[in-house]
């Protein structure tokens, strides 16, 4: 009998321009593609601005309706700022008001080739591999996804949560918050009303003083009085099934615990950039971009959103890096259209 022969591997399904990231700014950046006439197919690991969807279930965003559209399509809220819920259902009529090409729950986690030819591995939400070949690639990952992490012993339990939603499931628990942002203040506050005993952990010396102003003297106040008690210049040096241990000013103490919430921030994923040739200033974590396109120094590959700030996340936001969308898709589609 003949030996048998290996089938063929599939041949990568070809696009033209491939977004990694549907957020707010990858929709910005196929939007504008699509609007250039160069079809574009994003990519998330997650669902539809997963990040949004990630925010605490009743957060209410610090900036106004306006700030937030995209696409020339108006946004509205019931009050002067608009909250979660109506972020998630705005974004999804944008995305099917374009008719964007959206691949959810498909985590790209590897990009070959060359300008031109590049070659992008996927993972289904099924565990399948999946591969497309694309002429120009677009990193919009944001970095909600990368929390920073406490570094402690204990810290990869399920009692340690990075991503606060809502404070029912902790009613009658002993729950610490490590961090004095807004985040960290509302998650302590809401924990605190819905009847958790809460202790606040910070290495600084008190609230971040850039705190909501309606926030900052609430979760002052609630210190003051002993409502919420927290320990400023502390840090956690263990995490124990029922307990944590603090470095403080006064020596280590050991506090009970069942959950901890680690408000601790987030960082753009940069390993994965510079395992695809984006080179960074040192000092900033910045990578180096094209000021006027955002094409790194990799040809073929643009950076969109808060990747291009680095580790200075506070310096973009959705209300200006969903203006990035346009810089890039001018420059693919005047490419594109020459070759």
């Amino acid at each position: 009998m003949p030996a048998e022969t290996a089938s063929p591997s599939p041949l990568p399904t070809p696009l033209r321009v491939a977004i990694v990231g549907a957020g707010p700014t990858g929709l910005a950046c196929g939007i504008e593609l699509k609007k250039r006439g160069v079809p574009a197919v994003l990519f998330d690991k997650g669902c539809v601005v997963n990040s949004l969807y990630n925010y605490p279930t009743n957060m209410t965003f610090f900036t106004t309706p306006e700030l937030l559209e995209i696409g020339g399509i108006p946004m509205t809220a019931l009050n002067e700022k608009p909250v979660r819920a109506e972020a998630l259902k705005y974004y999804r009529r944008v995305a099917d008001h374009y008719s964007l090409d959206i691949r959810q729950y498909e985590h790209v986690h590897r990009i070959e080739g060359l300008d031109g030819a590049f070659i992008l591995h996927a993972t289904a939400r099924d565990g399948s591999a999946l591969t497309y070949s694309a002429s120009k690639v677009i990193l919009a990952t944001g970095y909600y996804d990368r929390p920073n992490l406490l570094n402690v012993p204990g810290e990869d339990t399920g009692k340690v949560i990075h991503y606060y939603k809502e404070a029912h499931p902790y009613y009658g628990h002993d729950v610490a918050v490590v961090g004095a942002k807004n985040s960290a203040a509302i998650a302590a506050l809401e924990l605190w009303w819905t009847g958790a005993r809460v202790t606040l952990i910070h290495r600084g010396e008190g609230i971040h003083p850039h705190v909501k102003y309606w926030i900052k003297p609430n979760i002052e106040n609630r210190i003051k009085n002993n409502e919420i008690k927290a320990y400023f210049q502390s840090s956690i040096t263990e995490i124990l099934p029922h307990s944590l241990r603090l470095a403080t000013p006064e020596g280590p103490v050991e506090l009970k615990n069942d959950f901890v919430f680690a408000m601790t921030g987030y960082s753009p994923d940069v390993d994965f950039l510079a395992a695809h040739g984006i080179t960074f200033d040192p000092q900033t974590r910045r990578p180096f971009t094209h000021p006027e396109t955002l094409e790194s120094d990799r040809p073929g590959i643009y950076l969109a959103g808060v990747l291009v700030a680095g580790m200075h996340t506070n310096e973009i936001f959705i209300e200006n890096g969903r203006f990035h969308g346009s810089q890039i898709a001018a420059d693919i589609a005047s490419k594109l259209h020459e070759s």
